[in-house]
């Protein structure tokens, strides 16, 4: 259930990301309001999964979740830069997030 409430964190994480580009700021009152609670959820779930996963595996799938999401809907949403680069760029990120989950796992051969 933890790698579960790691996921849920982290889609929440990618929509206040996504959230904060519409609160220009803060000034605009729903969409701070929405991207508040959005934090707070993540925050509240991703609490959930620390308590059984090491935390720096779960912070880093975490950040790289939102990071991946927020990057790859930065590009179809606010015409973000889709460079090879850029993109070769997010799928080393989720490389090293599938690899914290297989080491975490105890599927890979420890030195």
């Amino acid at each position: 259930m933890n790698w579960v409430y790691l996921g849920i964190a982290g889609l929440l994480e990618i929509a206040w990301a996504i959230g904060l580009k519409y609160t220009e700021g803060w000034t605009k009152l729903v969409p701070s309001l929405i991207t508040g609670l959005l934090m707070i959820a993540s925050f509240y779930f991703l609490s959930l999964a620390v308590k059984t996963l090491p935390i720096g595996t779960a912070y880093a799938v975490w950040t790289g979740i939102g990071t991946v999401g927020a990057a790859i809907l930065g590009m179809f949403l606010f015409d973000e830069p889709r460079d090879i680069l850029r993109v070769l760029c997010i799928f080393l990120i989720i490389a090293g997030i599938a690899g914290l989950k297989i080491t975490s796992a105890g599927l890979c051969i420890t030195l």
